[in-house]
């Protein structure tokens, strides 16, 4: 069983960094972890919310996140520089990549015998989120968690059962997919209190 739940946030480090260690080194981790993964094994990495919050990229370009050979993934043109508008959208482009290599990669290990998905979780209430909170986007995400439909901020342990599940044999028909367990913050950015002006 592999969880992969390693990253930087857009608050953390440089466009380059983000896209590096998010977004390629996910996509490494996945393909050489399908090479080796057991039957019967099963796979979840913990995305993010943010790869929903950005808009719809073209069926040609997720396509490329998902199925570019890895070695060439940070060449495609929608990761270059200038198509990258700050840390944030990096974070956003690696999540939403993240997600599409995790349907690829179901394929090739379903070829194996196994499983693999996803978890986009929201604000959980960690070292790294506290520290989010006292950061430059504090105003933002303690906004969003007050205004999301649960009015609070997730913990590990709910995010953990997701994963219980998803690695379980109560999930043993699921792979491919990505869980968004947000506490209803990215309905509400689209349909509710959060929406942009």
């Amino acid at each position: 069983m592999l969880v992969n739940a390693a990253g930087v946030s857009p608050s953390q480090a440089p466009i380059e960094a983000i896209l590096k260690v998010d977004l390629y080194g996910t996509a490494v981790l996945l393909e050489e972890v399908g090479k080796v993964i057991a039957s019967g094994g099963v796979g979840v990495t913990i995305s993010s919310q943010s790869g929903w919050r950005m808009p719809a990229l073209t069926a040609q370009q997720d396509e490329q996140l998902a199925t570019t050979p890895t070695e060439e993934l940070l060449s495609l043109d929608i990761l270059q520089p200038g198509n990258i508008r700050d840390t944030l959208h990096a974070y956003q482009m690696a999540k939403r990549c993240n997600e599409k290599r995790v349907m690829a990669q179901s394929v090739e290990w379903g070829k194996r015998g196994a499983r693999l998905n996803a978890i986009a979780p929201g604000i959980i209430v960690t070292p790294l989120a506290i520290d989010e909170f006292n950061g430059i986007r504090g105003d933002f995400y303690k906004n969003m968690f007050a205004k999301c439909p649960a009015g609070r901020p997730g913990t590990a342990d709910e995010v953990a059962n997701v994963a219980e599940l998803l690695m379980s044999d109560k999930g043993a028909f699921i792979t491919g997919s990505t869980f968004l367990i947000d506490g209803g913050a990215t309905a509400s950015y689209y349909y509710g209190s959060l929406k942009p002006q």
